[in-house]
C-alpha cells in the first residue's frame, strides 16, 4: 500500500477528500471485485462509515437484491438499489436520440448517459444518508472519472471525493489477494475475465484484454448480446418504429412505454446480429483506445430517427443539425452534462424534433437494418413533384434555366477570372 501512503500526500484537485475530512461515504457499488473491496478498504483505512448505491439502468441479468445483500455483509450501513430506468430512458436517452447522438460516429454514448445520471442520484442519497464524500471505482485512465466527478462537483461543490482504484494501483491478483485476506467473495472465482465490460438498457460495451490488439480481430468470445451475423436468421424481419415529436412511441403498431420499446427493439435487433460496432476511439483524457459496443436498439432507432428527421426537416436543417449532433455527443462523451452550451443544444434539438411524428420500417438482416418504408404527416416529400411526369404547380421546369444561371453566376465568375490568362 505505499502507493497509498504516497497518494494521501498529495491533493491534486480541491474536492478530493483527506483522511481527516472523511466521516460517511456514498459508495457507487456495482457488487463486482474493484468495489467490494473498496467497501471494506475504505473503512479500514478512512475509519468511515460507508453508505452503498447501486443504480439499475437496465443491465441483464443483474440480481440487485443480491448485490445489495453482499453490501450489506461486507459492513456497509446500508445498499440503496435504485430503479432509474425511466428516467434514463426520458430524460438521457431520449435527448440522445433527438440528437442522433454518435461519438465519433460509432459510439451511441451509453455508459457516458449512464453516468451523470448515476452521479445526480449519488449526491441525492448522499444528502439524505448524511455522507461527505462520494468514492467511486473508475480509473484514472478512463472518461467515467471526469463524467462521476464533475457532475458531483458541479451539484454540490461541499462533497468530497476519493477513487481508491485511482490511487492504490492494486492489479487484480493483489485485489483478489486482499479480498481473500478479509472474507471478500470474489465474483467469478480467481481468474481474471478477459474483458472489462459495461452495459445498460442502450447497449454493452467490452474492452481490454485481446481487444487491445488491433492486429486481431474482435473474438467470438466477446458477444454476448448480438448474434454473429453469420448465424443470424437467414429471412429478414421488418419492424416499424413510429415517433412523435422525435420520441419512438408505438413498435409495430404497438404503443409502449419507452423503456420497453428499447428493450424489445434490442432484444429483435440482437436475433438479427445487428448493432455490433468494433470502434477505434479518442478518450478525452489523451488515449486512444479499441471498444468493441452492442447496441443494437440504438442502432436501429438513431437510423429510423434519422430517416424520419431527414423527412421532415429542409434542407438548411439537414446541412446544419448534424454539426450539432457532433458538439452534442462530444460534450456528452465528455463529461459536460450541466455545460450550458449542451442546455442550448437541448433547447435546438427539441425545436427540431417537434416536426418529427411518422413511422419507419427497418428491415434488419444478416447485422444490417436499413429504412424501408417511411411516413409522416409533416413530410417536404410529395411524389408528384418528385416525380418524372408533367410540370406545374409549385415546380416548373421551365423556370429552371433562369435558376441555373443566377445560382451559378460567382462560381462561373470565378472560374472565369482565375482561368483568364490560359485565355
Amino acid at each position: 500500500m505505499a502507493e497509498v501512503e504516497r497518494h494521501k500526500l498529495t491533493r491534486i484537485a480541491s474536492y478530493e477528500a483527506e483522511h481527516g475530512e472523511v466521516g460517511r461515504v456514498l459508495l457507487l457499488y456495482s457488487g463486482g471485485l474493484d468495489t467490494s473491496v473498496m467497501l471494506k478498504w475504505i473503512q479500514d483505512e478512512y475509519a468511515a462509515e460507508v453508505v452503498a448505491l447501486t443504480v439499475n439502468l437496465g443491465q441483464p441479468g443483474e440480481d440487485f437484491e443480491v448485490v445489495r445483500g453482499k453490501a450489506l455483509d461486507l459492513g456497509a450501513l446500508e445498499c440503496y438499489v435504485v430503479d432509474a430506468r425511466e428516467e434514463f430512458a426520458r430524460d438521457y436517452v431520449l435527448p440522445a436520440i433527438k440528437a442522433n447522438a454518435l461519438y465519433g460516429g460509432g459510439y451511441p454514448l451509453f455508459t457516458a448517459l449512464g453516468r451523470p445520471l448515476i452521479a445526480k442520484i449519488a449526491v441525492e442519497k448522499a444528502h439524505e444518508a448524511g455522507c461527505d464524500t462520494v468514492a467511486h471505482g473508475c480509473t484514472g485512465k478512463g472518461n467515467d472519472q471526469v463524467r462521476i466527478e464533475g457532475t458531483v462537483v458541479a451539484l454540490d461543490p461541499h462533497l468530497r471525493i476519493i477513487a481508491p482504484v485511482r490511487g492504490w494501483q492494486m492489479g487484480r491478483e493483489e485485489e483478489i489477494r486482499y479480498a481473500r485476506e478479509h472474507g471478500i467473495p470474489v465474483k467469478g472465482g480467481t481468474e481474471a475475465p478477459p474483458y472489462s465490460i459495461d452495459d445498460n438498457l442502450w447497449g454493452r460495451s467490452s474492452e481490454g484484454g485481446p481487444i487491445e490488439d488491433l492486429n486481431e480481430p474482435a473474438r467470438d468470445d466477446v458477444f454476448e448480446l448480438v448474434t454473429n451475423p453469420r448465424d443470424a436468421p437467414d429471412e429478414p424481419e421488418d419492424v416499424e418504429i413510429e415517433f412523435e415529436r422525435g420520441c419512438p412511441v408505438a413498435l409495430n403498431g404497438e404503443r409502449l412505454g419507452l423503456v420497453e420499446l428499447l428493450e424489445r427493439v434490442g432484444e429483435i435487433g440482437a436475433r438479427h446480429g445487428v448493432g455490433i460496432v468494433d470502434h477505434l476511439e479518442d478518450r478525452i483524457v489523451g488515449l486512444k483506445v479499441r471498444d468493441v459496443y452492442e447496441v443494437p436498439a440504438a442502432e436501429i432507432v438513431l437510423a429510423a430517427h434519422k430517416e424520419l428527421e431527414q423527412l421532415v426537416s429542409t434542407i438548411h436543417q439537414n446541412n446544419f443539425k448534424p454539426m450539432l449532433d457532433h458538439q452534442w455527443a462530444f460534450l456528452v462523451y465528455a463529461g459536460l452534462w450541466y455545460e450550458p452550451l449542451l442546455g442550448d443544444l437541448n433547447a435546438f434539438m427539441d425545436r427540431v424534433n417537434d416536426q418529427v411524428t411518422g413511422s419507419v420500417t427497418m428491415r434488419l438482416f444478416k447485422g444490417k437494418a436499413r429504412p424501408v418504408v417511411r411516413s409522416s404527416p409533416n413530410a417536404l416529400y410529395d411524389a408528384e413533384l418528385a416525380g418524372f411526369g408533367e410540370s406545374g404547380g409549385l415546380f416548373s421546369q421551365q423556370a429552371s434555366p433562369g435558376f441555373i444561371e443566377l445560382w451559378t453566376l460567382q462560381s462561373r465568375m470565378a472560374y472565369a477570372i482565375r482561368n483568364r490568362e490560359r485565355g
